[in-house]
């Protein structure tokens, strides 16, 4: 299918498509195209390299039918520096308007040259966050004229735990079409979203390849939070009879501690770590080693700096915690027992931050990886008490209310004010701000 009048992109945006390499639509922009021209929000799941950011870049680049003049129109959140650059240099790659001005919004030492470039004028901004709404706050991000707001890879931008300065933005902008494109849709950021989203078309895209090797039965529970894994793994290490070896890998030595004391007593001495660094903590050089200990059921091992181990005929491989880099995973669940009565079963362990990293698990091994139940006796941890809005209200009052050593006894004024915009036609400032968490 080549690109047809049905995704209402303008002549000189497919022409750049095909000059580009680009001459069949995705599936994402076949399913996408269409609703964003027509104004409706949106949300985007699929996995990396199904073509999310080019879907959005169009999407910008199909509202500028003139010259453009230098306002904010549209603006891109993402997680980091090297995603600005990233979506930057593909604007570029497809920009035919080369009167349409693009300026990136990221951490440096000092702000002033990204103020100045602000100054001059800005009709899409790529941005961080945290540094977008510093300079709104500064007064050189002007919002009241922007009609696309878009969040990009937004389940790192909820890791990373910029809930707050995207929610202060997303309210801060009087009206405008909203699109989130993610690898994955949780809770954490459902709740970021909600907010601002007006009744979004959720449209999920899956392109899992074939299988590329042979691999462990692997299961998945998703679980709230840290708390609720232990748990978890509790009322498995109380089942002896099924639960006979297990190896359990985890990203820290804090975390690895933390395991090792929760159970030491509990399992009588059964828990070890691979390569202990306390002398008098049980340890194991080897997995062979523990897998020939009659009493050792649980070898604790740390994700940091590890060398490749072998796992052969280990009967339960664990992730408490998943490694930072895939194939590190992927590479412990090829299948090497040759008796097929040496069965080997994968577990992981993930919360709503570890989803995205499932997802490209699942892309790299060619297959989805089964979701289970959790149990009906699991004890399932409660968050930390979250502050109210109301609770908030009341203790900023009473802050207020209290007077300061060394401050003058009057009331700023409201042109003072540092959450003000002035560049805009009218005062823009933050509000309904809310944590998320």
């Amino acid at each position: 299918m080549a690109w047809s009048d049905k995704l209402k992109l303008k002549k000189g945006l497919v022409i750049a498509l095909n000059e580009a390499g680009y001459t069949v639509p995705k599936e994402i922009q076949q399913k996408t195209l269409a609703r964003i021209a027509g104004g409706q929000d949106l949300v985007a799941v699929g996995p990396e390299g199904c073509g999310k950011t080019t879907t959005y870049i169009l999407a910008m680049l199909n509202r500028f039918n003139y010259a453009a003049d230098g306002v904010t129109r549209a603006m891109v959140l993402v997680p980091d520096k090297e995603s600005v650059e990233t979506v930057i240099a593909r604007i570029d790659e497809l920009n035919r308007n080369k009167t349409i001005s693009v300026v990136g919004l990221y951490a440096t030492p000092a702000m002033e040259a990204q103020m100045d470039a602000m100054a001059d004028g800005a009709d899409i901004v790529v941005a961080t966050p945290d540094r977008a709404r510093a300079i709104y706050l500064k007064l050189g991000l002007n919002l009241n004229k922007i009609e696309l707001l878009i969040l990009d890879d937004a389940e790192l931008i909820v890791k990373q735990g910029l809930q707050l300065p995207v929610a202060e933005l997303a309210n801060s902008i009087p009206k405008c079409q909203h699109l989130v494109f993610t690898e994955v849709l949780h809770d954490k950021l459902n709740r970021m979203i909600a907010p601002f989203m007006k009744q979004p078309a959720v449209v999920e895209v899956e392109e899992i390849g074939e299988a590329q090797m042979d691999t462990h039965p692997q299961i998945l529970y998703h679980v709230p939070n840290f708390g609720t894994k232990l748990n978890l793994l509790r009322l498995f290490m109380n089942d002896a009879e099924l639960f006979t070896k297990t190896v359990v890998f985890v990203n820290t030595r804090h975390t690895a501690e933390k395991l090792y004391k929760s159970f030491e007593t509990r399992e009588n001495n059964s828990v070890a770590l691979l390569n202990s660094w306390f002398f008098d903590w049980n340890s194991f050089a080897e997995v062979d080693d523990f897998k020939q200990n009659p009493n050792a059921r649980l070898l604790i091992v740390v994700n940091e700096e590890l060398e490749p181990i072998s796992l052969h005929g280990v009967p339960f491989i664990l992730h408490l915690e998943l490694p930072a880099d895939k194939d590190t995973y992927v590479g412990r669940m090829v299948n090497e027992n040759l008796n097929p009565d040496e069965e080997t079963m994968a577990i992981i362990f993930a919360t709503d931050l570890e989803l995205g990293m499932v997802r490209k698990i699942e892309q790299a091994i060619g297959q989805k990886i089964a979701v289970a139940d959790l149990p009906e006796d699991l004890i399932i941890e409660r968050e930390r008490k979250k502050i109210t809005e109301e609770d908030k209200s009341a203790a900023t009052k009473k802050k207020a209310d209290e007077p300061v050593a060394g401050e003058a006894f009057h009331e700023k004024k409201a042109s003072n004010s540092k959450t003000y915009n002035y560049s805009s036609g009218e005062k823009a400032k933050m509000n309904k701000k809310k944590k998320y968490g």
